[in-house]
């Protein structure tokens, strides 16, 4: 712990309040290490514990009112930009707004302790309507359980070294490695789910001959043709059926997809990139039933299957 102590004993309570604000607005800081060294100086006398608890709660307030505004303003937009940086599937915003829905203002309380939750949940109060005393109330006693925890888990680290100095030595000697590791970590943990959902999908990944017999069984099937318009340019033709928009537009109106069928995705990308990337967004909206198509359109028109003149989605209504 000695490498965030020094940062803590040059600083001060600035880098406390800095670095929670910095890790409370999303970008991947932990800031338990600093949490936990100031809660061990507070054992010297090196700083002061409530000291500490008001600067990191003011910067976990801070950012958490932000984020309570902005998913106010902007709402599901704020919350499908958040969704696409999460690679947590338990965090996602589907399963964030559930959680306002079964537990209510308790998801704040225990928000901080939920990997991803501490940023999503402030801007889903904001889009459920939550009054923003109400937000505050919540939002400051989760963020008090947090502090709380850490520092005094820091308090009782300090003890220890007062009664046995010699912890002191072994803490130094590993603390930057072990802190470096963690944030090191943390990137390797998010990159590894990400190749993990991606080789889940292409698993999935339907086959043309597969879609063409739902096809003409008459089952019913949501197409998406995911190309850019200027792939349309010389040759305006889709699947018989599919709808043309890009990833974004899809992911912006998601609520209009249906859930009762699958959902296919296209492009002519190498390996289906877009259509891959685009199911991994739905699924964190909470669309399960998506699969992207084999070889896209372009292994679909070299099967000879039928083809039908492009058609945008309709404009969504106000």
């Amino acid at each position: 712990m000695e490498l965030p102590i020094q940062f803590l004993l040059t600083y001060g309570y600035l880098l406390l309040f800095g670095w929670v604000l910095v890790e409370q607005l999303g970008v991947p800081l932990p800031a338990a290490p600093v949490l936990l060294a100031a809660g061990a100086l507070s054992a010297e006398g090196q700083m002061n514990f409530a000291a500490a608890v008001l600067a990191g709660l003011a910067a976990a307030t801070a950012a958490d009112a932000a984020w309570f505004m902005l998913g106010r303003k902007y709402g599901s937009q704020i919350l499908r930009r958040l969704c696409r940086v999460s690679m947590e599937p338990g965090v996602c915003v589907r399963r964030t707004q559930n959680s306002f829905g079964s537990r209510g203002r308790v998801t704040l309380v225990i928000a901080k302790f939920v990997p991803g939750l501490a940023t999503l949940a402030p801007p889903v109060a904001g889009q459920n309507g939550m009054s923003f005393g109400a937000f505050l109330l919540y939002d400051a006693l989760g963020s008090l359980l947090w502090l709380g925890a850490l520092l005094a888990a820091g308090r009782a680290f300090g003890d220890l070294l007062k009664r046995n100095p010699s912890v002191l030595d072994w803490a130094g000697r590993f603390s930057g490695a072990l802190l470096a590791l963690g944030i090191a970590g943390f990137f390797a943990w998010r990159l590894l789910r990400q190749r993990i959902m991606v080789k889940k999908l292409a698993a999935a990944r339907m086959e043309p001959e597969e879609l063409k017999a739902q096809m003409d069984r008459g089952e019913e099937v949501f197409i998406v043709d995911l190309r850019h318009p200027l792939e349309l340019l010389p040759e305006p033709f889709t699947l018989p059926g599919a709808w043309h928009f890009s990833p974004d537009t899809l992911a912006a109106r998601h609520h209009e997809i249906p859930r009762d069928r699958e959902i296919v995705l296209y492009c002519t990308c190498p390996s289906e990139a877009t259509a891959a990337k685009t199911a991994m967004t739905l699924h964190k909206l909470g669309i399960e039933r998506v699969r992207p198509l084999r070889g896209g359109y372009d292994e679909w028109k070299r099967l000879g299957y039928p083809l039908e003149p492009v058609r945008q989605m309709a404009p969504a209504t106000k």
